[in-house]
């Protein structure tokens, strides 16, 4: 499935929620389906810089597509990574590098994160997007 698409998606199950804390709640749900990352990731080399709470993010090359594994010592930033992880995962380097989040705006998370909560998920983003050029060099593409 294209990035677009379950955007689009994500998009959609936000909007059957008005209240926020029924979206924090749908958020925390979601993190409980974040593709686990494998504990031997769990290092302070797989650590995302930036984040208030501990997220560890590993990166898979496989077939021309790169596989996103995370996991987060807070529920709500889980449900944060368990968002990028579906918008990302499965899609090409470039795919990802031309990708914008959008939906992010969309969905109202930016305007309801702390300021800290809000530079972390910049710092996802950004190691997602580093993980995928270093794949594309790597390719030779």
């Amino acid at each position: 499935m294209k990035t677009e698409e379950i955007q689009a998606q994500i998009i959609s199950e936000f909007a059957a929620f008005d209240d926020w804390m029924d979206k924090y709640n749908l958020l925390i749900e979601m993190g409980k389906d974040t593709p686990m990352i494998d504990a031997r990731f769990k290092t302070n080399n797989h650590l995302i810089s930036g984040c208030q709470s501990k997220v560890w993010l590993h990166a898979e090359y496989v077939d021309g597509k790169v596989f996103f594994t995370a996991d987060s010592d807070a529920v709500i930033t889980k449900g944060i990574v368990n968002l990028l992880i579906r918008a990302l995962s499965g899609q090409s380097p470039d795919d990802i590098l031309a990708t914008d989040l959008g939906f992010l705006d969309q969905i109202g998370l930016k305007e309801h994160l702390s300021p800290t909560r809000s530079n972390g998920l910049l710092s996802m983003v950004q190691q997602m997007k580093l993980y995928a050029k270093v794949f594309k060099l790597k390719a030779g593409n």
